[in-house]
């Protein structure tokens, strides 16, 4: 038969113009296409050999070779696969978008059903031609199983193609790529990777066809030394080797992989010098099948917390193919830092692999995905709470962030939340909190600050301490914002110490407390007049035992500490004010009475002791001092 010219069936020069410019983002991608064709050939061989002895092959006959010739500038790719007739070249190659894979499945379900279909990958036909991407011209020399005549397809990819009869002396395919010549910059540097050169080649593998099943091998050049000789004695000789693992960790039986090699996988996925705190292996079945690998670092990244690393990282496979380094559709944003992959083989793809198509399929990955992960950090919590207490440490906060993006509405990450509190040194769990609370207790009870040693010597803990009442400390600076969401965990409201209505007088202490203001009311008007720019009222208190004051703010205000956080991010921030609370039995209150009886007001003495007083109780809990030097004048004055 003579050679044939024939134009392409589409619109070609728009349609190669939008693979070549617009469908991949990155030219390396050609290679993956190119072995995942082959990948794919092998595998249809296999399957065909099941109903067609002649045939029937071993396992180690299959494999994708990668040739490269530096001098002239091309790469081969060539597979002992199922190969391709004359026609079938015409109609897989020459018609932009048709898929020969997808239609050897369409005609496979026909016949028996989608039981027995083996793993393909290309399903849309358009990852051949990626590789004018790198190359001016693209040659491809097949031979179909079973056939005597081998077929020569040649493009440029401008329109047209020719077929023409050659000389192939076994099954397969091998495509040759003619790379285009990379153009120099004015200091004579090539841009754009060099597709000749075997590191740039191993490389490509390893990050995307690493897990491909067959055997991906090229000849490479190595030193090997004279036996026996001296040192530099040797010469360069060529070897095989195989490039990619083939095996991939996930694939198999999770009881037959050890630490080591968990360790091992995950140092070489996330690049991290260390072993993973916990690894989550699991395999779905039913409508939707796929195996996850997962695994929670011992400790935080450098960039965790970087805009750049605002979404999730795993990566995505395809029968063992690589699809997307780094789906951000697989987790959500507040567990980012979770490492891992996900292989789900009947995932639908868009044409160019690079993005996952929105889908009900994603969204229940996900789903299942962040149900494993949060059992796993359950049972971490209940069977060995050092571990867990590291992984909060660390990740607590991303936690939390969890809870704030909507993702408790079981209340499966408030139950995996630890807190210090009150109760002894160790963070407690709400769910531990909940168990230790007194008969009649009508709320979780916490106290917002900047860290727990200041929130300790709060005035506002000490009618707490003495009804043996528990006090959660939130002192991470996201937990102002969770408490937007978070307001109640198993029926009960989360409420500050330090607002109205937290702490509850008894009828007698109501009484006593308004017979004690009625009495002392000229003094009380009279520190009220002193602060007026500063509170909104001053009264006394029967929730201090100790301090001589404390401000307390209305129950719906904005806490001092969520104030401090406002203005640290330079947002303005109207000032809140808030009540004086007293203790009539504070020395300090007695001494401001009697200042008043004896010199007045009006006087320096009394002024400035009402300024510690208020200064003091800002002190306590945190704030700062409107004067400060000031206050420091008076506490130098009053020390002298």
């Amino acid at each position: 038969m003579q050679t044939e010219t024939r134009p392409f069936q589409a619109e070609v020069q728009e349609l190669l113009g939008l693979v070549i410019h617009s469908l991949y983002k990155h030219e390396e991608i050609f290679l993956r296409e190119l072995v995942s064709n082959a990948s794919d050939a092998c595998d249809k061989l296999r399957f065909e050999a099941l109903t067609n002895p002649a045939l029937a092959v071993k396992e180690d006959e299959l494999a994708v070779r990668i040739e490269v010739d530096p001098a002239a500038r091309t790469l081969t790719v060539e597979d002992d696969g199922i190969g391709m007739t004359h026609d079938e070249l015409a109609e897989n190659l020459g018609t932009i978008a048709r898929s020969g894979t997808k239609a050897f499945l369409r005609e496979l379900r026909d016949k028996a059903g989608a039981g027995g279909v083996p793993s393909l990958i290309g399903q849309f036909g358009v990852g051949f031609y990626s590789s004018f991407i790198v190359a001016d011209k693209v040659v491809v020399e097949s031979r179909r199983a079973g056939a005597d005549a081998a077929w020569r397809w040649t493009s440029e990819g401008k329109g047209e193609y020719t077929i023409e009869p050659c000389e192939l002396s076994q099954r397969g395919t091998r495509v040759t790529l003619h790379l285009r010549w990379r153009s120099n910059d004015e200091d004579g540097d090539a841009h754009g990777q060099d597709f000749t050169n075997e590191s740039t080649l191993r490389a490509i593998v390893k990050k995307y066809s690493d897990f491909v099943a067959f055997p991906i091998r090229m000849e490479v050049e190595r030193w090997e030394p004279a036996e026996g000789g001296k040192p530099g004695d040797g010469r360069m000789v060529r070897k095989v080797e195989t490039l990619n693992s083939m095996r991939p960790l996930w694939t198999r039986a999770k009881d037959e992989i050890t630490a080591d090699e968990h360790a091992e996988f995950y140092r070489h996925l996330a690049h991290d010098w260390e072993a993973p705190l916990e690894t989550i292996h699991f395999k779905a079945e039913g409508t939707l099948e796929y195996t996850a690998l997962l695994y929670v670092p011992a400790r935080r990244p450098m960039d965790l917390f970087s805009s750049n690393a605002s979404k999730s990282e795993l990566a995505l496979y395809v029968k063992r193919v690589l699809i997307v380094p780094d789906c951000h559709d697989l987790l959500p944003p507040w567990l980012r830092f979770v490492r891992g992959l996900v292989d789900a083989p009947d995932l639908p793809l868009n044409v160019s692999r690079d993005v996952l198509q929105q889908n009900a399929q994603v969204r229940q990955i996900q789903k299942r995905l962040v149900k494993r992960v949060c059992e796993s950090l359950a049972q971490m919590l209940e069977k060995d709470r050092a571990r867990y207490q590291g992984f909060w440490t660390n990740f607590g906060m991303l936690i939390k962030e969890g809870i704030y993006a909507g993702g408790d509405d079981d209340q499966r990450l408030s139950k995996i939340a630890l807190f210090p509190s009150t109760h002894g040194e160790e963070p407690v769990t709400l769910g531990e909190y909940g168990k230790r609370m007194k008969a009649g207790q009508e709320a979780i009870w916490y106290l917002a600050g900047e860290d727990r040693r200041s929130l300790e010597g709060s005035p506002h803990l000490e009618a707490f301490q003495k009804r043996g009442e528990e006090v959660l400390f939130f002192v991470d600076p996201v937990d102002e914002w969770l408490l937007e969401r978070f307001r109640e965990f198993d029926g009960k409201p989360l409420r500050a110490i330090d607002r109205e209505g937290a702490h509850v007088e008894s009828a007698s202490e109501k009484e006593a407390r308004e017979t004690l203001e009625r009495e002392h009311r000229e003094v009380l008007g009279a520190i009220e007049r002193e602060l007026a720019a500063h509170v909104k009222g001053v009264r006394f208190s029967t929730r201090l035992s100790e301090s001589p004051a404390a401000l307390v703010s209305d129950a719906n205000a904005m806490g001092p500490n969520m104030e401090r956080l406002m203005r640290a991010a330079n947002q303005e921030v109207e000032p809140q004010k808030r009540v004086l609370e007293l203790n009539p039995d504070h020395a300090l209150f007695k001494k401001l009475g009697r200042l008043r009886a004896e010199k007045g007001e009006a006087s320096s003495d009394f002024q400035d002791h009402v300024a510690l007083l208020h200064g003091q109780a800002l002190l306590a809990e945190g704030s700062p001092l409107p004067e400060p030097g000031r206050f420091a004048r008076l506490v130098a004055k009053l020390l002298a």
